[in-house]
């Protein structure tokens, strides 16, 4: 399989465009988390009872093509490999907690990927929307159509007083996580970060790395998020979370203008350093990679870096990781094999883009 075909396969089609503030907010993301009534949360419940909820939503929501979201295809997780999930888990379909305990755990799709409906998670059902750039508005609309949807067959789990009830009390209320997801590397570079998070936190929402709850802050890229749920509607969390996004956006932008006053030899330096290792090196760390990747975007998106698509770096940052590697080498791979191939799958759609980009300049 060539890189072109493999791309054109693996990524979800959600990835390929840009969204609104693209060169700062890769993604936005809603969660509606929602629980059966009268049937125990998935960790009381038993073998039974959870086949029973997987079968439901194959049955119910499956096979017909919803107006927003088209034909829906229902995922079990007991049918796929193991580095079949791990791809999962690198396109944010799916949490890591959804792949460790397989039977009766499944995830309704939606074909552009944008729409994932974990099942048998920490709650029955786990809806959630994922758009490029900064769209939260619009990522709750989808998330709500599909609650709708959903609500319109099955009966949730609901309080008068309380609202919907879940595993986690986090999340009792709306049920509603939104999030983006933020590349902040001048914010990093002029050791601002450290000083603005504390205050984040104080404002209810929570900061975490590339993969969420447990992970760590990769490449630069960090996950804003809502804390409350309680005593609060959906747009009003939703609204929060924009005003505190926005200000970060602003933050971060000053920031890369004060990088291009004070130091600008030093940034392009470090932009071009990673840019060539990326281009020629044939050992390539995990770490390093996404490090480098961020360096290089950052140079892309301040005009440094000339005739390179923001894109490829998105991209790259997904197909890099080690279930994508594998996935593409078609086989399972040592660590030191993957960093080779890492390094390998990089040099090579770098040099898919020079070629593009000669091809189309060939007729001056």
């Amino acid at each position: 399989m060539t890189l072109k075909s493999f791309m054109n396969e693996a990524l979800s089609p959600w990835m390929k465009n840009e969204g609104p503030e693209s060169d700062i907010v890769i993604s936005s993301r809603v969660r509606l988390a929602r629980n059966l009534e009268k049937v125990p949360f998935p960790i009381a419940a038993s073998e039974e009872q959870l086949e029973d909820v997987t079968y439901r939503i194959g049955e119910e929501f499956t096979g017909d093509a919803h107006q927003d979201f088209g034909e829906l295809s229902l995922v079990k997780m007991a049918d796929l490999t193991a580095n079949e999930k791990q791809v999962l888990v690198e396109k944010h379909l799916v949490s890591p907690h959804l792949t460790r305990k397989p039977l009766h755990r499944a995830a309704l799709l939606s074909k552009d990927e944008s729409l994932s409906v974990m099942i048998n998670e920490e709650d029955h059902f786990r809806i959630q929307c994922l758009l490029s750039g900064f769209q939260l508005e619009e990522g709750l609309q989808l998330a709500d159509a599909m609650d709708d949807w959903m609500e319109e067959s099955l009966d949730f789990a609901f309080d008068e007083r309380r609202g919907y009830l879940t595993s986690c009390p986090t999340n009792v209320g709306t049920g509603l996580r939104s999030s983006v997801m933020m590349h902040l590397p001048a914010l990093v570079l002029t050791k601002q970060l450290n000083r603005i998070l504390p205050a984040i936190n104080q404002l209810g929402l929570v900061v975490r790395g590339i993969y969420g709850e447990g992970s760590e802050a990769q490449g630069n890229l960090y996950q804003i998020s809502n804390q409350k749920t309680l005593g609060a509607s959906e747009s009003d969390i939703v609204k929060d979370l924009r005003s505190v996004v926005t200000q970060l956006i602003e933050h971060e932008r000053t920031a890369r203008e004060q990088l291009w006053n004070d130091s600008r030899m030093k940034l392009e330096d470090r932009i071009f350093r990673s840019y060539g290792l990326l281009s020629y090196s044939r050992i390539m760390e995990s770490k390093e990679a996404m490090r480098r990747l961020s360096d290089v975007r950052l140079g892309i998106d301040m005009g440094i870096i000339e005739n390179v698509p923001a894109k490829i770096l998105n991209e790259l940052m997904v197909m890099t990781q080690p279930g994508f590697l594998q996935q593409y080498a078609g086989e399972s791979l040592k660590p030191e094999e993957r960093d080779q191939r890492r390094a390998s799958l990089i040099r090579e759609r770098l040099h898919m883009e020079n070629n593009e980009e000669s091809h189309d300049g060939g007729g001056e």
